[in-house]
């Protein structure tokens, strides 16, 4: 299992690579990235993610256990972004290798739906403008 948040960008095939196992049939990766817009807002020029990072990375982890234990995995690994994220920009890969692909599929949805709904890391749009806090990150 790995886990990171940086304030650096995500090497989305590096992150892959560390899920990479001889039984694993099946790898997928999820990847996050900014787009240019989002409900009510055209334009969105970058987002600036702030995260508790005393906490952030056991919430991970526990998503991640979680999910191993549910899913008979070979390997799971999740890094997240804090800073400045440009459009276009990852900002979260979820990577998953398991025997089978329907594992792998459901754990990778698992991770980033759970990281999503606990992980405390939020999340602030630019426009031109005006900014704000998106609601739910």
């Amino acid at each position: 299992m790995h886990i990171a948040v940086r304030d650096t960008p995500l090497d989305i095939e590096a992150v892959r690579r560390l899920v990479e196992d001889p039984g694993a049939g099946a790898v997928v990766v999820f990847t996050g990235v900014v787009r240019d817009h989002s409900p009510g807002h055209e334009g969105v020029t970058h987002l600036e993610y702030e995260a508790f990072l005393e906490r952030v990375e056991d919430v991970l982890s526990e998503v991640a256990d979680e999910a191993a234990e549910r899913w008979d995995l070979t390997g799971i690994a999740v890094e997240h972004r804090v800073g400045r994220c440009e459009v276009g920009e990852p900002t979260v890969v979820v990577a998953v290798s398991a025997a089978h692909r329907g594992a792998a599929f459901d754990a990778a949805r698992y991770g980033i739906d759970e990281l999503k709904a606990r992980a405390p890391i939020w999340k602030k749009e630019f426009w031109p403008g005006g900014e704000e806090w998106s609601e739910g990150a």
